[in-house]
């Protein structure tokens, strides 16, 4: 397990925070600079590391914080070059980070939450129930914790949990993503996806640039409410007037995300009903293939079914684009490995 030492951590924590921080520990201000330069730019483990820092001041600091940063319990290789890591977090929970490299593109998909709430039919992560929010500090170990963090070129917050519904931790990891004093990372490498949290929606659309992915999967509102349950809370229809409101003019791009079921969301008349919801909205649709799950009654759709669906969309307008299936040979739905890794800890706990 991960250790729990009970100190507080400064992974995760802002400019402003570690510059407060130092102060309250009556450090110099420009400590809190050289605090973000040591978690963010030089990515050091311990404290101690800090070797501009004094020796006085190191002992100070780790008399009440420690870095923060934990390596992943295990990790699973596919043959096509997918890697999947699984990291404790400090809750006892774990939770998923998926590494997938594709030619000049190297995209860490990152989690939020340990288990989720928005329970959607399709999604193995929903099965596992809530069981808390990671901090911003949880969400940025994975980044700076996976063997492929120095080449990474993308990050996608489609992992395990509802970003949006912990709007406050992914907001701040953002930032420190995105800061010129944190990893300097342009929004515009950055994607979040999300079923449709309101309030989080909101936030997520005014405080940062980065790109938008939407959880669509079924464009009937009956239908989208039988796999997602979160369609009660905030109806499509609402989620995308938001979206029309919002600042898509330049680069930053939303997307929606629409997993093929056979015989459930895969006909003309669903086609044609998506097309309608989106008109007006420049976007593009990301057809995916089902990675099968346990115990769900549904099935993925043979590829010729994909490409007569991709047909109707683009012959509406649309650009669409099937994603290749990656890592199915590890697990790499997510949530499977993490339930995995729990049944077999449960397992080991009655024996």
């Amino acid at each position: 397990m991960t250790p729990t030492t009970g100190k507080k951590i400064l992974l995760g924590l802002s400019l402003e925070q570690l510059t407060q921080l130092a102060e309250e520990l009556g450090m110099p201000r420009f400590t809190g600079k050289q605090l973000a330069g040591w978690l963010y730019d030089k990515r050091v483990t311990t404290i101690e590391e800090m070797s501009n820092i004094s020796k006085a001041n190191r002992e100070r600091l780790s008399e009440l914080y420690e870095v923060g940063r934990s390596a992943p319990v295990t990790s699973e290789l596919s043959k096509d070059g997918t890697r999947k890591y699984l990291f404790r977090v400090r809750s006892g929970g774990l939770v998923e980070a998926v590494f997938i490299p594709d030619g000049d593109r190297a995209t860490l998909c990152i989690s939020s939450q340990v288990g989720c709430k928005m329970d959607c039919l399709f999604c193995m992560t929903g099965k596992q129930g809530f069981k808390g929010n990671l901090s911003a500090g949880e969400i940025i170990n994975q980044v700076l914790s996976v063997e492929e963090s120095a080449e990474l070129t993308n990050i996608v917050y489609m992992g395990m949990g509802e970003p949006l519904d912990n709007a406050t931790n992914v907001l701040e990891s953002i930032a420190v993503m995105t800061s010129s004093w944190g990893l300097a990372w342009s929004p515009k490498r950055i994607t979040l996806s999300t079923v449709g949290v309101r309030r989080g929606l909101e936030r997520f659309l005014s405080e940062t640039s980065c790109h938008l992915a939407v959880s669509l999967h079924n464009p009937f509102h009956e239908g989208r409410l039988e796999l997602m349950p979160a369609e009660g809370g905030l109806p499509l229809e609402q989620t995308l007037e938001m979206i029309r409101q919002a600042d898509f003019t330049g680069q930053r791009r939303v997307s929606f995300e629409y997993i093929v079921f056979e015989g459930v969301n895969d006909s003309r008349a669903h086609a044609e009903e998506l097309a309608r919801l989106l008109r007006g909205i420049p976007c593009r649709i990301n057809l995916i293939p089902f990675h099968q799950i346990p115990n769900v009654p549904l099935r993925p759709l043979a590829a010729a079914g994909m490409e007569q669906f991709k047909r109707w969309l683009e012959a509406r307008g649309y650009t669409t684009t099937i994603r290749t299936s990656r890592g199915e040979d590890i697990s790499a739905a997510c949530g499977m490995l993490s339930t995995k890794e729990q049944m077999a800890e449960a397992s080991a706990s009655v024996s």
